[in-house]
């Protein structure tokens, strides 16, 4: 397989997105900082917007010279040793010398799975081989960087969509891990995408049609992610560091067996609010918490909370608002919505955050 195990060919001390001569061809070097998107509210409207939907995986750029492939991260950090499949699949296309821009994902029984894409960054190959054979990887490509010799950097959105389907058609026709994003200027089918396919799909991208690739910026596209909301019990808290406030309410649900499992946390407070919940919760302070999993340390996608936390008695209730909800737990901290005296704890379980069908893999 012609992964690329020496980054030699790619090096370069020259800032981000220089162009250099590299066997004959002028091809963009790694690191590149991706063009990225600022949240907003809702899809933009008007005339002058491209759609996309947004996909719920690892953002990679392709580079690849000659027999060479390297995948770069959104944090300009290699990623071909831990999906050798993609880099496999790329040094196979027709085209030797180009840079696209995309998302990794994995998809698992027709929906994309986020716990599998994360199992990939194992230190041993040979777990990370037996993964990609058991689930292969797919790389979903949205933008064409650069091919056979031209740069397309400063081309406006518009000619690079035409540019990409046409080296999608030359390439991708029998490459079954690479797909070509959708893409469309009609705010409905947008619309119908965020409101209808849902699942695990992210959420929808606008860019401009007539703005050039702003590399490492946030200038020439915006974002609506899908938001969730869920009840949840808080079955206990964590001091702020350094100080005797409460810093993090700990989530809790139920499931079928009557157990409250701790599902994650909330932290987005003002200090002034930072006293009346260590009032409120020291109060309510007594074992257990939680009755099921319960907090024990830093969690799995964050490693700077110690492990010291405060059990409550679970008699409050919270809405709050997520992203994603992912291996037993909230992949990031969640937003207070509101407080539900008017919601038995008990009512907080754990279907309202079941995976909801896969259903983005329809739009390729």
């Amino acid at each position: 397989m012609a992964q690329l195990t020496s980054e030699r060919l790619f090096e370069s001390k020259r800032p981000a997105g220089i162009v250099q001569r590299t066997t004959s061809k002028m091809l963009l070097k790694p690191p590149l900082p991706p063009m990225e998107a600022r949240s907003v509210e809702e899809i933009p409207t008007g005339h002058g917007w491209q759609y996309e939907p947004k996909w719920d995986g690892f953002r990679c750029i392709a580079f690849r010279a000659g027999k060479q492939v390297y995948l770069q991260s959104k944090a300009g950090q290699p990623l071909a040793r831990y999906f050798p499949d993609i880099a496999g699949a790329l040094a196979m296309l027709r085209e030797k010398h180009f840079v696209l821009d995309g998302e990794l994902v994995v998809p698992v029984s027709g929906a994309l799975s986020f716990d599998e894409l994360q199992l990939r960054l194992h230190p041993a190959a040979s777990r990370v081989q037996k993964l990609a054979e058991a689930n292969p990887a797919m790389y979903i490509v949205f933008d064409l960087l650069a091919e056979n010799g031209q740069v397309y950097l400063q081309r406006i959105l518009q000619e690079r969509r035409r540019l990409l389907e046409g080296f999608v058609r030359l390439n991708f026709r029998s490459a079954k891990s690479l797909r070509l994003s959708p893409s469309t200027t009609d705010y409905q089918t947008a619309s119908n995408w965020f409101k209808r396919v849902g699942g695990d799909l992210d959420g929808v991208v606008a860019k401009r049609l007539e703005a050039t690739y702003a590399s490492g910026e946030r200038t020439a596209a915006v974002k609506v992610k899908q938001i969730r909301t869920a009840d949840c019990v808080v079955g206990g808290f964590r001091y702020a560091r350094g100080t005797r406030l409460v810093g993090s309410l700990l989530l809790g649900l139920y499931d079928d067996d009557g157990l409250l499992h701790h599902v994650g946390f909330t932290s987005a407070f003002a200090r002034s609010e930072r006293r009346e919940l260590t009032k409120k919760f020291e109060a309510l302070k007594r074992p257990p918490g939680f009755t099921g999993s319960a907090p024990g340390g830093p969690s799995r996608w964050s490693t700077d909370r110690t492990g010291e936390w405060e059990p409550v008695s679970p008699e409050v209730v919270v809405e709050v608002s997520y992203d994603h909800f992912t291996g037993g737990r909230f992949r990031h901290g969640t937003k207070v919505l509101r407080w539900r005296p008017d919601k038995s704890p008990r009512q907080c379980t754990m279907d309202q955050v079941k995976h909801r069908e896969g259903k983005s893999l329809v739009l390729l």
